[in-house]
């Protein structure tokens, strides 16, 4: 009898071997997304503290945390868009 990860590894196609140039690729784009990630969130942290003597600031902060959290999503969509791309591209170059 199988095992459930022998099963999942069967549908999904087994492990893929990547090779040390598109290993480095992928690389680039996690420290590329890691970077636009942290920005976002030093922003916010900023506008939050520009926020303290205002009297709608609660209601601000959501917003400002909502934006944010609305573009933290959009980078990882786009981050793991672009990994696709590169990953297909060596499957297809690869077979």
């Amino acid at each position: 009898m199988k095992s459930a990860y022998e099963i999942a590894m069967e549908r999904l196609g087994g492990l893929r071997t990547y090779s040390p140039e598109q290993k480095n690729r992928l690389a680039e784009i996690d420290r590329m997304y890691d970077a636009k990630r942290a920005e976002i969130i030093l922003r916010l942290e900023e506008r939050l503290k520009a926020l303290s003597d205002d009297p709608e600031a609660e209601a601000k902060a959501q917003a400002l945390r909502q934006d944010a959290a609305m573009e933290l999503a959009r980078i990882e969509e786009k981050r793991e868009s672009d990994k696709n791309r590169i990953r297909n591209q060596e499957q297809k170059t690869g077979s």
